[in-house]
């Protein structure tokens, strides 16, 4: 425990790490509407690591809360983009959630959360879902620079969330064998990763909106969370990569392959023509309008959350 408390001391001769640039890939496409459909399938590759699957489901509420889970996990996702100073600041918020996140994991282990290969774990699952999933939602692939400037920007958060350099791998000629290792000899199909893709009928309706809005959907979730539970397993296990998916032994069928890419495409041809009030959370919207405004150049590209590129 008292390496993890050395290691939150912050040096004030050390320059601090940046969020990644706003002229980059990650502030064009982390805070669009996509990124909804995205982030279950890094969530649940991140559990898939046993000791990590343990402490989500010791220390989480995201059976009892799911939607306030998935809210509070989003609104932080943005800050570490778009948040400036905020983004340090989230950081190191969340290094102090998370220490005292301890137990044991279903082998028997004992765990930290702030273990830096597990903490590592827990971010390094974005890149590959980001790059597999612009397969399917973005009009084209991306290019051997531009994923090896997403890894790099993907490193700088990493910098901001506390991880050091030694950590993670340095470069995507690097990352990859990780990523190979990993899902051979550490990766399997935990009790969270099982929760995460089951077709759960106990789902709550969503809180949001105005209060006869709410009644409404409460009236009618029953009818529509069948269809919703569906989706949601359709989308976590198809953006998952496909060999995560193996490693998990997620089913997934060539119809299935064929029913995303033909979703895939409509996204990936409709949602780049909308205004951006529509295509991106409200968060990152602000962030990006103030960094148009030159006059608010010296303040911070947008405020905490309220609770060419290829496209």
């Amino acid at each position: 425990m008292r390496r993890v408390q050395a290691s939150e001391r912050r040096d004030p001769a050390r320059t601090e790490p940046q969020p990644p640039p706003p002229d980059g890939i990650l502030w064009d496409v982390v805070g669009e509407v996509r990124q909804l459909l995205i982030l279950p399938a890094a969530l649940t590759l991140q559990v898939a690591h046993p000791a990590v699957g343990a402490g989500v489901g010791e220390h989480s509420v995201f059976r009892t809360d799911p939607w306030g889970r998935g809210e509070r996990s989003m609104n932080s996702f943005l800050t570490w983009v778009y948040g400036g100073e905020d983004a340090l600041a989230e950081g190191r918020r969340l290094r102090a959630l998370h220490k005292h996140i301890q137990g044991v994991d279903a082998h028997g282990r004992r765990y930290h959360a702030l273990t830096p290969a597990y903490y590592a774990w827990v971010h390094a699952t974005g890149f590959p879902t980001y790059r597999h999933a612009q397969r399917y939602l973005g009009r084209r692939p991306y290019t051997d620079a531009e994923e090896r400037q997403l890894y790099a920007e993907w490193l700088q958060v990493g910098r901001v969330l506390g991880i050091a350099d030694r950590d993670m791998p340095s470069s995507t000629e690097e990352f990859w064998p990780y990523w190979r290792r990993m899902l051979a000899e550490e990766i399997e199909p935990t009790k969270v990763v099982g929760e995460l893709t089951a077709l759960n009928t106990d789902i709550p309706p969503p809180p949001y909106g105005p209060r006869a809005v709410r009644r409404a959907l409460a009236a009618v979730w029953p009818l529509l969370l069948p269809g919703f539970a569906r989706f949601r397993r359709f989308m976590t296990i198809g953006l998952m990569p496909p060999e995560a998916r193996e490693a998990l032994r997620l089913p997934w069928t060539p119809r299935q392959e064929r029913r995303l890419r033909r979703l895939g495409r409509v996204l990936a041809h409709t949602l780049p023509l909308l205004p951006e009030r529509f295509r991106y959370l409200p968060y990152a919207r602000r962030a990006r309008e103030a960094r148009r405004r030159p006059a608010q150049g010296a303040a911070d590209p947008a405020r905490r959350p309220r609770a060419g590129r290829p496209r």
